[in-house]
């Protein structure tokens, strides 16, 4: 699987690969003398002291260190700790950092010091993909299928990407079996593994804006070329593949060469990067997400949504 960052295999532990860690192997000494402060009247924790925070993120980063074996060469930030929404805990974000790549997870520590716990956190009174869904802006991307559908499946995908060319044969072989619903591409290229993929997304965006039919024939050609493209022919192949597909060559190239289609490709991968997308293809089903040519989860969210069950009364 094609990755935003050639460092899967150091950082493979990032997301901290179970769902839930729970940790009581150390305590945390919350002063120079071991002993833990005892709470105020009412229940309430004092706020604590700049030090005591600093000691705090200092003992959740060595403790996360033995755990993954994150040794010398990976940088490892514990963020700020803030109250987290729910019990005496604070929440806190860990960044993991190693030869260019990093990610991020969301933890939570006890005020004593003593667990970490990583999982999410959620508010079962609200729609827990709505968030996803307002941040994905879909408004000017390229689609097909009614656009009040009750399903949207949005892509991000890499023109380059092998995984995503498997995707796409994928695509092509479930969705003609669901005229009904929304399917969405968004650009993600993944410049730093894949030299012509911005190029590529670069073509599509400027495609669309002759045509969505155009644009759609551009995209199936693109991943059925994907092995005739390299750095050194791809303005050259994609004007013939645009041409083909009904564009005008020299708006194409136009529209290519100015600085504002660069901005919208980059603007489609910061919307990636805010839904957490690192990978190529990451798709989601009205916010449900998963990675990979996975035609089995992309059938089982489409039926969910087409025939969705009765669900708690959201507030």
């Amino acid at each position: 699987m094609t990755m935003k960052f050639p460092t899967r295999a150091v950082l493979a532990t990032i997301c901290f690969a179970i769902a839930i860690t729970v940790s009581s192997a150390i305590t945390f000494a919350q002063s120079a003398q071991g002993a833990k402060p005892a709470p105020p009247a009412g229940g309430a924790a004092t706020a604590p002291t700049p030090a005591a925070t600093a000691a705090l993120q200092k003992h959740v980063e060595d403790y996360l260190r033995n755990v993954y074996a994150w040794g010398e060469g990976i940088d490892v930030k514990v963020g700020p700790l803030v109250p987290a929404p729910v019990g005496d805990l604070y929440q806190t974000t860990v960044v993991v950092s190693a030869q260019g790549g990093s990610d991020s997870a969301v933890v939570f520590v006890s005020k004593d010091g003593r667990y970490v716990l990583r999982g999410e956190l959620d508010d079962m009174n609200i729609d827990p993909f709505a968030e996803v869904k307002n941040q994905l802006h879909i408004e000017n991307a390229a689609s097909k299928g009614p656009k009040d559908a009750a399903v949207t499946v949005v892509e991000f995908g890499d023109f380059e990407c092998p995984v995503c060319r498997q995707l796409e044969e994928v695509l092509r072989g479930v969705l003609p079996q669901y005229p009904q619903i929304r399917f969405v591409f968004k650009d993600f290229p993944l410049e730093s593994v894949h030299p012509w993929a911005m190029t590529a997304a670069i073509a599509g965006h400027c495609a669309l804006q002759q045509s969505p039919d155009i644009f759609w024939k551009l995209h199936d050609s693109i991943y059925d070329s994907q092995d005739l493209i390299s750095p050194e022919n791809v303005v050259d192949k994609l004007t013939d593949l645009a041409t083909t597909a009904g564009a005008n060559p020299a708006d194409l190239k136009t529209c290519m060469a100015d600085p504002k289609s660069t901005e919208a490709v980059r603007a489609s991968l910061q919307d990636g990067g805010n839904v957490e997308v690192t990978s190529t293809p990451t798709v989601f089903v009205d916010g449900r997400k998963f990675v990979g040519p996975n035609p089995n989860l992309l059938q089982q969210f489409i039926e969910y949504d087409l025939h969705p069950r009765p669900t708690p009364a959201i507030k």
